[in-house]
């Protein structure tokens, strides 16, 4: 497993496997978060295993699929209260992780500034500075 910590209440990994969640349980984590659709590509575990393992450890699971390369206002939306509300320390994973970094970063452009995002996610090994107009436009469209 490649779990990188991006703050204290999040980190996000690459696909994990069923028998992962045991370690995941006893690092502490409450939330397991998968952001990848099943099916994805051919040899991935299943989600439902996932699921069932998450479970078995005591760990909250929440199912929000998203597609690689086309994250969308409303998958924003959709993760926005989930992360919210979850149960913390939270682990996302997808793919590459990278589609978990996308989506807290957007989600906490809505409330926080947009620097700090952007050097969390790089000490975390994901480069989000391509990302800059989008998170503006989230600061944006969300102040009050």
């Amino acid at each position: 497993m490649d779990i990188r910590k991006i703050d204290d209440s999040i980190s996000v990994a690459p696909q994990i496997n069923p028998e992962d969640v045991a370690e995941i349980a006893r690092l502490g984590f409450r939330t397991l978060v998968a952001n990848r659709p099943d099916r994805e590509e051919p040899g991935q575990p299943a989600m439902a295993d996932i699921q069932r393992a998450a479970e078995e450890h005591g760990l909250k699971w929440v199912f929000l699929p998203v597609e690689s390369g086309n994250i969308q206002d409303a998958d924003v939306d959709a993760f926005a209260p989930m992360f919210e509300a979850a149960d913390k320390p939270m682990l996302a994973f997808c793919r590459s992780g990278t589609r978990c970094t996308v989506l807290w970063a957007l989600s906490s452009a809505r409330h926080m500034p947009l620097e700090p995002i952007i050097q969390r996610a790089g000490q975390a090994g994901y480069d989000l500075r391509g990302l800059v107009p989008r998170l503006q436009q989230q600061a944006a469209s969300h102040q009050d």
